[in-house]
């Protein structure tokens, strides 16, 4: 059976992050951190939304979408990370290999989005002790 409309990039996460949503905008709508977190992609933002996140429009060595959600959860918020993307380079032609290189493609992509939601809840909850409230929109060190 084959898939149609499913893309060879998929990655999906979700991080909890215990500071208040309203805080991630400077972050997540910072430029120049999406060149240090993406830095071979080229995005073209497709919605700007805020506190509740980004959708990029992807293109380079990928060609996509992607988009980061941020869903106001107790005194916090889940920071939603999607990639649906081909690779624009030729894939190899032969099946073992072919899988091989969409295999490693996904890890490396899902590496490289959980570096970056775990950058957004280290800056976010900056000053925050295990186990204690939400950083608020007055306490967050950027």
């Amino acid at each position: 059976m084959k898939l149609v409309n499913v893309t060879s990039i998929q990655v999906a996460d979700e991080t909890f992050i215990a500071a208040a949503p309203s805080s991630v905008t400077e972050v997540v709508g910072d430029r120049a951190n999406w060149r240090r977190w993406w830095p071979d992609l080229r995005l073209t933002v497709t919605e700007e939304r805020g506190a509740q996140g980004v959708r990029w429009r992807v293109d380079g060595p990928l060609a996509g979408t992607m988009e980061i959600w941020c869903q106001p959860v107790m005194d916090g918020f889940v920071l939603h990370y999607f990639l649906h993307a081909e690779p624009t380079a030729g894939l190899p032609a032969e099946g073992r290999a072919r899988g091989s290189y969409l295999a490693d493609a996904n890890r490396d992509r899902r590496a490289a989005g959980k570096v970056m939601s775990f950058e957004v809840k280290d800056r976010l909850e900056s000053g925050r002790w295990v186990g204690g409230p939400a950083i608020g929109d007055d306490r967050v060190a950027l």
